[in-house]
């Protein structure tokens, strides 16, 4: 790229998409004003990051090396860790993070690795230590009230006659449950799920989680993979229907947004189109919302909501407890009744202290206008994002809804051929001026940004200056 172009479009994104005033690219106009098109790119100078009143108090535990030492001794290899040199976390406030020395990072991903309403919201902590202090037990044969209250406020969140409740502690679980009520209800045990999904850890999850990068390919009787209805790299492009037909012809025959996969947006109508075939069929729609749900998509509370459909099962985790261990299943009544015909239960599904963050966490959201946030901050953050899709070839295509986005680095356009190297390389160097995005799709060259529902209009601006400002410099 030409250092005048760079300079250029510099100006641009300093007055033009910043909605009239200059952004973090202080030294813009003085790199625009240059005749010499040779002048060094780094004169750019990096953004800063928003101030934010909270200072962790000081860290007296072990250093980043000795936790890397004893976790490769004695932890199991297959755990991975992100970056060349790994952060050793300590305190977290809302939307950021704390290492060891005090360094503050503004966690952009961690809104889909735990937290919903952001780390450590004193409401939420307080809901647990309450709760704690007072009784933490199994909810198999005594009553308390924390699980059905929750229960109920839960199931308000929810259209028709979903309103039957199983809580469990992980996603994992709450998918396996519902794979097997689905099977127990309809007597047949064939499972349809999307190419390159991610639906948990479990021998059945990862049988419905196919060809994705990060886990194994499970081979499970019965189950069928679905041709992914990617609207950027898929086969009919954004024709949902033809996607739909793929899963007619496994119906026939063989027999929700993709959040690991790379923030995928489905293919329009292709959802509503998939629902009909399958309830035709006389079978059930799950929609895992372990990832788009809570608010996260802005427009709507539930992901599969934007698409006008009605699942018959749904599963949920991680944001639902913002980092405490818990998922759900939520269903119909007469689905619901299947479990009755066998002996199911659940430990500590649904214990006092974590009902008691789940309970806490949706009282946030509704208190704190969260949802609301979500489509007003990610939306300013997208169209920034696809501002600096203009600016970079590298970036061959910006998706998603609400904090719930995603970016795709390829290294040629028409050919998407994707960037891995250049993604770890912009990842690393964001991560070293303070900003924390995951990455995932089938290729490892999508950014998934997806920070807790609190993030701001600032820090927007800060993570794309940041991601601007490093892809300036390659």
């Amino acid at each position: 790229m030409a250092t005048a172009g760079i300079a250029r479009a510099a100006m641009k994104r300093a007055f033009g998409a910043g909605g009239g005033r200059p952004r973090c690219f202080a030294s813009a106009a003085h790199a625009a004003s240059k005749t010499d098109v040779t002048s060094p790119v780094n004169e750019v100078i990096a953004p800063k990051m928003p101030p934010f009143d909270y200072s962790p108090p000081p860290y007296t535990g072990p250093s980043a090396a000795e936790i890397l030492r004893k976790r490769k001794e004695y932890l199991s290899p297959a755990m991975p860790t992100f970056y060349k040199q790994p952060l050793n976390l300590v305190d977290g406030r809302m939307q950021y993070l704390f290492d060891e020395n005090g360094r503050r990072y503004l966690d952009a991903f961690g809104g889909i690795a735990t937290v919903c309403c952001g780390h450590c919201h004193p409401d939420v902590v307080e809901a647990i230590v309450n709760q704690t202090q007072r009784l933490q037990h199994s909810t198999i044969l005594y009553l308390n009230a924390a699980i059905a209250d929750f229960a109920e406020a839960l199931a308000s969140k929810f259209p028709g006659d979903l309103n039957v409740v199983f809580f469990t502690n992980s996603g994992t679980e709450a998918n396996e449950l519902a794979l097997m009520m689905a099977r127990l209800y309809t007597g047949c045990h064939d499972i349809i799920s999307l190419r390159n999904s991610y639906h948990g850890n479990a021998t059945a999850t990862m049988g419905a989680t196919a060809q994705c990068n990060y886990k194994f390919n499970v081979i499970q009787s019965g189950v069928h993979h679905a041709m992914n209805p990617d609207p950027y790299r898929g086969l009919f492009g954004a024709d949902g229907e033809k996607y739909a037909k793929d899963v007619h012809d496994l119906i026939e025959f063989g027999t929700s947004g993709h959040g690991v996969g790379g923030i995928i947006e489905l293919a329009p109508g292709y959802l509503h189109a998939v629902y009909d075939i399958i309830k035709k069929a006389g079978g059930l729609c799950i929609a895992d919302e372990v990832q788009a749900g809570f608010a996260r998509t802005g427009s709507h509370f539930w992901g599969f909501e934007a698409h006008g459909v009605l699942p018959d099962i749904v599963t949920m985790a991680k944001g639902i407890g913002n980092g405490i261990p818990l998922g759900a299943v939520v269903t119909t009544p007469q689905i619901a009744s299947v479990l009755t015909r066998r002996n199911y239960f659940n430990t500590f599904g649904g214990n006092p202290v974590c009902t008691s963050a789940g309970h806490a966490v949706l009282r946030v959201i509704e208190k704190e206008k969260l949802q609301e946030n979500a489509l007003r901050v990610g939306t300013y953050l997208k169209e920034q994002l696809t501002a600096l899709k203009d600016k970079y070839e590298l970036i061959g295509d910006v998706r998603g809804r609400g904090l719930m986005l995603g970016v795709e680095l390829v290294t040629d356009r028409e050919k998407k051929t994707p960037a891995k190297a250049e993604t770890e390389h912009v990842m690393d160097q964001m991560k070293d001026m303070g900003v924390l995005i995951g990455k995932g799709g089938f290729y490892g060259n999508v950014f998934r940004i997806t920070p807790p529902l609190c993030f701001t209009k600032e820090d927007a601006d800060f993570l794309v200056d940041s991601m601007d400002h490093v892809m300036a410099k390659m």
